[in-house]
């Protein structure tokens, strides 16, 4: 690595697998845009928030959405107020730059300092989203015609781009990022993860927890399978609740906290009816 401080190894609240945390630095190290993949819940968008705060560094984010463009980004030429200065004589309508507001991206080419640059859900706007950040990725560069200014980064921003996989991304584009699919968490990288929450919790009622996880996590019907954030919050229900680790065994308690889809409520009532283990779910109620 080029400085020692630009090394990644996780947080204290975000606990890295070696290949996660390797690619990361891969990406830093060669100054490369990282695209990283997972199924919800699996840290995607966190992981820029916790390479931000190891590194000390700035975060910068970009939500993108269906009507996203590329250019929003970069800057955006506010025609409506300079329409409006020129109606109401409030400011200097000949000066163009007071009319230019950089995007996110544009922004983290213009700090002193090096940031974390975060676009989210690259995957959300149209087709042609990727490949138009394609020139300004490369070269660290956006012109400006309104200005007739060309923004050069001052100091090249570690971007972290995330994908849902709603839509295949171009090749193009995949040839300029460092690609990760972060793989949901075995039991082992979980006892670490929910330590790390819960470094008090019960060692009973953790293993009790996650073997009921991972027995959910095995139902091939669902359509929305429980992730990490929601095995969180079931830990803290039981234990605002006071559940004891043998009713978590024998039934599923506040079982809403995991499962967020109605059809499978019926599928996971049809396997815990299987398992011999039908409890009380309270996921619906009847008037």
């Amino acid at each position: 690595m080029s400085k020692s401080f630009d090394r990644f190894n996780g947080t204290e609240k975000y606990i890295v697998s070696p290949a996660l945390r390797d690619v990361v630095n891969v990406a830093i190290s060669l100054g490369r845009p990282l695209l990283v993949k997972g199924e919800p819940g699996t840290g995607k968008t966190l992981l820029a928030h916790n390479i931000a705060r190891a590194l000390g560094k700035d975060l910068l984010i970009w939500n993108v959405k269906s009507t996203t463009k590329a250019k929003d980004g970069l800057y955006v030429y506010d025609t409506v107020q300079r329409l409006n200065d020129s109606r109401f004589g409030t400011g200097d309508v000949s000066d163009i730059k007071r009319y230019i507001h950089l995007g996110q991206l544009g922004r983290s080419f213009t700090t002193a300092e090096r940031v974390v640059l975060l676009i989210d859900e690259v995957d959300k706007a149209d087709l042609e989203f990727p490949n138009d950040l394609l020139n300004e990725l490369d070269e660290m560069s956006f012109y400006i015609p309104e200005t007739d200014e060309t923004i050069e980064a001052a100091q090249r921003p570690i971007v972290v781009i995330t994908s849902n996989s709603e839509k295949e991304l171009p090749d193009a584009f995949l040839r300029r990022c460092v690609f990760h699919y972060i793989e949901f968490p075995d039991a082992d990288l979980m006892k670490d993860i929910v330590h790390v929450h819960f470094p008090n919790l019960e060692k009973k009622l953790l293993k009790e927890v996650l073997n009921r996880f991972y027995w959910l996590r095995q139902i091939d019907n669902f359509r929305k399978k429980p992730s990490t954030s929601e095995l969180l919050d079931w830990i803290q229900a039981l234990i605002a609740g006071g559940i004891e680790p043998e009713k978590v065994a024998k039934e599923l308690p506040f079982a809403g906290a995991l499962i967020k889809k109605e059809q499978d409520v019926e599928v996971l009532q049809a396997a815990l009816e299987r398992s011999g283990k039908s409890g009380p779910l309270g996921l619906r109620s009847r008037f």
